[in-house]
């Protein structure tokens, strides 16, 4: 990974600073529900206030297809953010492109806060057009990037401005950079990365670059079922995309090259299907009824697993290792995040993970603020994972 600036590298009094933030949270009739990814924008927001700076918050929110669309507007988020930031004042500007935009800023003082209207409201937004982010250029002295969950997304507010000003990683971000650094670019070894979810196809890119980057990799969730089946185990009426099998042996066969061991589940909780309160077992998956599902990792497995997490410094976790929403399906990935947590507060591994499934499944188990670095990014996470160069990361590099 590149050098980036930080903060710290800033001299931000009396300037105008642009802070791409993501502030797309869950609303409902008005109102913020999840204000997560607002309190996590917010302590970059006050530093720049309260060193001077006139900061200038950019953001996009829903799907708006490049026109004004109300329900889209960024106006209610106004509240939310003002109390993330100890009821600091802020200005709602309606557009944030064009005179209207320019007068709102030209009245800023130094330690004010405007939030500008969403980014895509404008087609040039998506696009990354050049004429967009000249424009957005124009409002500030300064680019600060703090959404490293829409720096997958080569968009005008996120890659294309960072090209036109100084520009520098807000603290969110310089947190996500380090973390991902520490757990896959530069990783204390050896490295276990536990990837779960439903479909080995929606993960083929992110578990062909991690055989060659860990040492362990443990595949749970509905994926496993078919690399159980590429060696030859009958899974039943499980999830299996039976089609990939020569893709899982393939994966296998790198793996193998590479020395990265794949742990693949030896028992299962199986079920006549997916349902809360239904009658369970568990079996060795050589002996998985034809009319049963695997929803979850067997005990066994998860001992050996926890075992073998034990002897690593580093973690990367994406995805449950079972059909965690329903009970008792949850055991498996429960009891897995919970050793991860007890290793991390010992101090003996390193663990981040990322994923809106994961979160949501570490959350369940309570360990949440127990991992070294939980990310909240979705995709930009999974393409870091996955290898791939993040445009508005690279942009901050340049």
């Amino acid at each position: 990974m590149a050098a980036f600036k930080t903060l710290d590298d800033l001299s931000v009094a009396g300037k105008r600073v642009l802070v791409r933030a993501d502030l797309n949270v869950p609303m409902q009739d008005g109102k913020v529900t999840d204000a997560t990814r607002i309190a996590r924008v917010a302590p970059t927001i006050e530093e720049l206030a309260k060193k001077g700076a006139k900061v200038i918050v950019l953001s996009h929110f829903g799907r708006p297809k490049g026109k004004p669309a109300p329900e889209f507007s960024l106006k209610p988020l106004v509240p939310a953010l003002s109390a993330a930031l100890g009821g600091r004042k802020v200005e709602f500007g309606a557009e944030c492109l064009g005179p209207a935009a320019q007068a709102v800023v030209s009245r800023m003082q130094n330690g004010d806060v405007v939030l500008l209207e969403n980014t895509r409201f404008y087609a040039g937004e998506e696009k990354n057009s050049p004429e967009m982010a000249a424009e957005l250029a124009g409002l500030g002295d300064i680019y600060v990037n703090d959404a490293f969950s829409a720096a997958h997304r080569a968009h005008a507010s996120t890659e294309g401005v960072a090209r036109l000003l100084p520009s520098a990683a807000g603290r969110m971000m310089q947190q996500e950079l380090e973390a991902l650094e520490k757990a896959l670019t530069k990783p204390a070894r050896p490295v276990m990365a536990v990837i779960g979810g439903a479909k080995v196809s929606t993960k083929l890119e992110l578990l062909g670059n991690l055989v060659a980057k860990v040492d362990k990799l443990a595949i749970g969730g509905g994926m496993a079922n078919t690399f159980l089946y590429a060696q030859g185990v009958e899974v039943g009426k499980s999830l299996c995309e039976r089609d990939l099998a020569n893709t899982a042996r393939a994966i296998l066969k790198k793996a193998k090259a590479g020395n990265c061991t794949i742990l693949l589940q030896s028992d299962a909780v199986i079920a006549d299907t997916l349902a809360a309160g239904i009658e369970t077992a568990v079996v060795g998956v050589d002996a998985v009824p034809a009319d049963k599902m695997i929803l979850d990792i067997g005990p066994a497995t998860q001992l050996v697993w926890e075992r073998e997490m034990a002897e690593c410094q580093t973690l990367v976790w994406n995805g449950p290792v079972g059909a965690f929403e329903t009970a008792p399906f949850d055991q498996g990935t429960t009891a897995l995040a919970q050793a991860a947590a007890r290793l991390t507060q010992s101090g003996n591994l390193l663990s981040v993970a990322g994923g809106g499934d994961t979160v949501a499944a570490l959350a369940h188990a309570g360990v949440e603020e127990k991992f070294t670095y939980v990310s909240s990014a979705g995709g930009a996470f999974l393409e870091w994972l996955e290898g791939k160069t993040l445009p508005g990361v690279a942009a901050l590099s340049a």
